[in-house]
């Protein structure tokens, strides 16, 4: 799960790390409001940043200066709405303005490659991470057994190549974002720019965080998740423990194991070129349990979207038998016909592996309305394009 800017800085403050002082607004008034109180605080200028996903907002066009309230309310109106990168704006962050006097670069992340957790610091901060040359970085492997403390904290720093006058103040951040990223189960925790300000001071300007949802179990991090513009087809796949992940196609596809079914995305998309472009509705994974329930709840979220013209219900037996998946679809075509939602698509069964000869057999002998059995992955990812394409 990633964090918008604002919730990675009210985390960093939970530990203490130095932030500048901001609210959140969802309204140009709102904006105004928060502004007015900023600069009777004594601030000079306060910053209106849009709250989205992703990078690039400076450039965007979405992080605009102001000298007094009305114009953050008007700044906040023009970029409330906004489009970046896919993304819109439905908040924004009005913020103190900070005197820099110089930007540096850091993060902590998980090295899935190497196995291992990675340092990034770098005294060439405010851009982009990707457009700092190699021999700029220290990168620093953290040894999950010893950790980062202030020592260890420091020597990141002065390999960054920070001056001076910011080392103290870096040294005692990177500690505390390290406990940050540890505490808080986090793949990513970056801070871009980091600053040291015209009165000496070290703090985050900018905030992101990463956090793994393997580890939402002994985690307390649903408050921080962004329902409002979440897909409410993948929200409703969450409350029933499925992995789903909504694309823009028109071929449903369900099947066991990750690898299985992001191969039958690539041989959907491939397939459906031939019949119009068509390609891959969605990734949904039900695992190596594909009890009836599992199998019915997968359909009806599937169904569920409009966009879906067929569905490919693609199955490699292991450890679950192909005819206790073929029963799962048995089974599930009457708990969806129980429930008032029958299915009324094409579905495109291909099983293959333990017990393969027995699932087609009760598939057949089933007789299902609209189920069609095809025996390799290619045909049945082309039948499957094909059928979309008809319904379309």
């Amino acid at each position: 799960m990633d964090l918008f800017e604002h919730q990675a800085k009210e985390l960093f403050a939970e530990y203490g790390v130095p932030v500048p002082t901001g609210k959140v607004a969802h309204t140009p008034q709102e904006a105004r409001t928060h502004a007015e109180e900023l600069f009777a605080a004594g601030s000079k200028k306060v910053v209106v940043k849009a709250q989205v996903k992703t990078g690039g907002r400076g450039k965007a066009g979405g992080v605009k200066l102001a000298d007094n309230a009305d114009e953050a309310q008007a700044l906040a109106e023009q970029i409330l709405g906004m489009d970046i990168k896919g993304h819109t704006v439905h908040k924004v962050l009005v913020e103190e303005g900070s005197a820099i006097a110089q930007e540096f670069y850091f993060s902590f992340l998980l090295d899935r490659a190497n196995r291992t957790f990675l340092s990034i610091c770098t005294v060439e901060g405010g851009v982009e991470i990707e457009d700092v040359p190699h021999d700029k970085l220290a990168l620093t492997e953290i040894s999950p057994l010893t950790g980062v403390d202030k020592a260890r904290a420091r020597e990141i720093a002065e390999a960054g190549r920070l001056p001076a006058a910011a080392l103290d103040g870096a040294t005692e951040i990177i500690e505390r974002l390290w406990a940050v990223f540890t505490d808080e189960d986090a793949t990513l925790v970056e801070v871009n720019p980091l600053i040291l300000t015209a009165s000496g001071e070290v703090k985050a300007l900018d905030g992101k965080v990463s956090l793994d949802d393997n580890a939402s179990f002994r985690q307390e991090h649903d408050k921080l998740e962004d329902k409002a513009s979440a897909d409410p087809l993948e929200a409703a796949a969450k409350e029933k423990d499925l992995n789903y992940v909504k694309l823009e196609g028109s071929v449903g596809i369900i099947g066991n194991g990750a690898g299985l079914v992001m191969s039958t995305l690539d041989v959907v998309a491939y397939a459906g070129e031939e019949f119009g472009g068509q390609k891959p509705a969605n990734f949904l994974d039900i695992g190596g349990g594909a009890s009836a329930e599992v199998m019915a709840n997968g359909l009806e979220i599937v169904l569920s979207d409009g966009a879906v013209k067929s569905v490919f219900v693609n199955v490699f037996g292991g450890i679950t038998a192909c005819d206790a998946v073929a029963n799962g679809i048995v089974s599930a075509y009457k708990l969806l016909s129980d429930r008032g939602e029958a299915v009324d698509r094409p579905l495109v069964v291909r099983l293959d592996g333990n017990n393969a000869e027995l699932g087609r057999k009760i598939l057949t002998d089933a007789a299902l309305p609209g189920v069609e059995q095809v025996e390799t992955m290619d045909d049945a990812a082309k039948r499957a394009a094909e059928l979309a394409a008809a319904g379309a």
